[in-house]
């Protein structure tokens, strides 16, 4: 995958190059990262190109957020909510 196409505005190269950068301040970057990617973009895929791209400072908070959007979320069956949460199958 083309970084261009991973990371479409730049935003993860240049969370990399803020100096002092907390880990709140990446989560957010990430967020509107994960917005700004086409629709046709997998995002784990770019998120493997930009570790292997940016990812050489493993103490980086960015790298970290990186690594933490790789894994995926535990388990299904979560809350429902509406009609669906008060009949019962």
């Amino acid at each position: 995958m083309e970084l261009r196409d991973a990371d479409p505005k730049g935003l993860i190269r240049e969370s990399y190059r803020i100096e002092g950068i907390t880990v709140e301040e990446c989560r957010s970057i990430f967020l509107d990262w994960a917005l700004s990617i086409a629709a046709q973009t997998d995002p784990q895929e770019a998120m493997r190109a930009l570790i292997a791209a940016y990812g050489a400072e493993p103490a980086h908070p960015m790298t970290g957020v990186l690594t933490e959007g790789l894994t995926k979320p535990a388990g299904g069956g979560g809350r429902r909510g509406g009609r669906a949460g008060r009949v019962s199958g």
